[in-house]
């Protein structure tokens, strides 16, 4: 059998490549129709004026529903490894998985309202995503090492943590900078005000995006072992 269909592992395969596309072509359009500069635009600008806002809309979409299916399959795996091996609280999987889903719902704010339309609500999306997904890598990478041996190796376990670190590191410069604004713009220059704080936290954005997304690889492995059913029952029949 194909390394990626082998139990669920297609999750954050199709996850890590649809997303990485998404964030590249929608730079690479962009950048041909001349909509953003070269050097760090902030990737929602790649996807701030038609068409690519359309591409960019739809992509990111598919997404959030891609990491969320990801990370439903990754609760119901830990689930059942605490009824078979205990060590992990309920309570901290259940926060990751909450925490998951405020992610997702994030993204698909930030890809459903432009924030050359609506910024304040794109912008409260960024920070559900943003948040809610170093959180969930952070929640993660506890539960990583409480499951060790079952699961992951430690080796990933040290992965993880180094994943959750630069996530960590990046959005904080990302979101302070951004903060510290007054302007919001697809075409800086090296003149305008505020131009190293906007390089700053571009930067930043997209290495937490990439880290964020990059971060699910480490789970394939682990996907291999267990796949999902879905059960129906039938509570009434006239």
């Amino acid at each position: 059998m194909v390394w990626f269909l082998e139990g669920v592992c297609f999750l954050p395969t199709f996850l890590v490549i649809w997303s990485s596309i998404t964030f590249i072509v929608n730079y690479l359009i962009a950048l041909f129709r001349e909509d953003v500069d070269v050097i760090f635009p902030y990737i929602s600008d790649t996807g701030a004026t038609p068409p690519e806002s359309c591409i960019f809309g739809l992509m990111a979409t598919i997404s959030a529903f891609a990491g969320f299916a990801t990370m439903f399959a990754r609760y119901k795996f830990v689930q059942k490894l605490i009824e078979k091996t205990g060590g992990v609280p309920h309570n901290l999987n259940l926060a990751a998985f909450v925490f998951a889903t405020l992610s997702c719902i994030g993204m698909c704010f930030v890809a459903t309202f432009q924030e050359t339309q609506v910024m304040p609500v794109h912008d409260t999306g960024a920070l559900m995503f943003f948040i809610s997904g170093v959180v969930y890598i952070i929640l993660q990478t506890i539960i990583s090492y409480k499951v060790h041996p079952y699961g992951s190796s430690k080796g990933m376990c040290h992965i993880r943590t180094a994943f959750a670190v630069v996530a960590f590191l990046a959005v904080i410069p990302t979101l302070i900078c951004a903060s510290f604004l007054s302007i919001s713009k697809l075409h800086w220059t090296p003149e305008d005000k505020g131009y190293t704080l906007h390089v700053v936290s571009a930067v930043s954005e997209w290495i937490a995006a990439f880290t964020f997304v990059f971060f699910f690889f480490t789970y394939i492995q682990e996907f291999k072992q267990f796949t999902l059913k879905v059960n129906v029952e039938i509570l009434e029949f006239t």
